[in-house]
């Protein structure tokens, strides 16, 4: 019999990027410290890994991204102060956040890739270690989660997984595309990657939301990589090589709300998505909403 796969207890976060489709707010800050209502997004996604098991978060950062670092870290004068205004609502949840899970911190010098960014964490995950990989702008609004199905797809499948959505057509051209032979409800042995699609090229409108379980198999490929079809070091390429030397890859397609805040519109959309559930605001903006004059 084989052998059981290991329990996937890390979570590595690709924070590295600069955010330029949302300058100049990201200027000076991270785009993944930007607020959907009262938290930043990469606290969602920190939120989503913690409520599916992960013990330890590793970001992969670059230059100006200090503030991811300091909002998961202790925070004493701030405390102290809430202490001094009797406010101990606040206090619980600033507290929380540091205590989410184990953090650290490595730095990808040069923006050559998001494969280039995984292998700076390589060496903070064990050799037989399946890992969970997170983009920094892929939020899921889901009763599991996200995360969570990930895990149980890669103990039932034993392979890298990949986190997939249904898109309409027209949209493929934005993302990773995937296609292969259903194995199951929402399971899919992929067989065929393509990056950003023309519509009518598409295999299939199965696309890649930015979460996946990644294998030490996938490290060693993109550690021989010089770079990819792209110039940089790509996960997706990675992937394309493990496709044609035969070995499998799933693609879990998730349930669930597909929350993408990588660019404005949908950014606001998702901020309107968590407005409309938040209890101190939900209430009222549902109502700003219903008059505002539309036609």
């Amino acid at each position: 019999m084989g052998r059981e796969p290991m329990a996937i207890k890390k979570a590595i976060f690709l924070v590295a990027g600069f955010g330029t489709r949302f300058l100049p707010a990201t200027k000076a800050q991270p785009k993944e410290m930007l607020p959907i209502v009262d938290k930043p997004v990469v606290q969602y996604l920190a939120e989503e890994a913690v409520a599916s098991g992960i013990k330890e978060i590793i970001f992969v950062t670059g230059r100006g991204k200090r503030a991811i670092e300091d909002h998961f870290d202790v925070s004493y004068e701030l405390e102290d102060t809430l202490v001094e205004k009797n406010k101990h609502d606040l206090l619980e949840k600033v507290r929380a956040i540091s205590g989410l899970a184990k953090f650290s911190y490595v730095r990808q010098p040069a923006p050559l890739g998001d494969g280039h960014a995984l292998l700076q964490a390589a060496h903070l995950v064990d050799d037989d270690e399946p890992v969970l990989v997170f983009f920094g702008d892929c939020i899921y609004d889901s009763e599991v989660p996200a995360a969570k199905q990930l895990i149980e797809a890669y103990e039932r499948l034993g392979t890298p997984i990949i986190g997939a959505a249904e898109i309409a057509l027209e949209d493929v051209s934005k993302f990773g595309v995937v296609a292969g032979e259903a194995v199951g409800d929402r399971d899919i042995r992929v067989t065929k990657m393509v990056e950003k699609p023309k519509p009518e090229e598409a295999p299939s409108r199965a696309v890649a939301v930015g979460k996946y379980v990644i294998t030490r198999e996938v490290f060693n490929i993109l550690s021989g990589m010089e770079s990819g079809k792209s110039g940089e070091i790509r996960l997706t390429d990675a992937f394309e090589i493990m496709i044609d030397k035969v070995s499998p890859i799933h693609a879990h397609m998730l349930e669930g709300e597909w929350l993408d805040t990588g660019d404005k519109f949908n950014f606001l959309k998702t901020t309107i998505h968590y407005g409309l559930k938040h209890p101190e605001v939900g209430e009222r903006l549902r109502a700003f909403l219903r008059q505002l004059p539309l036609s």
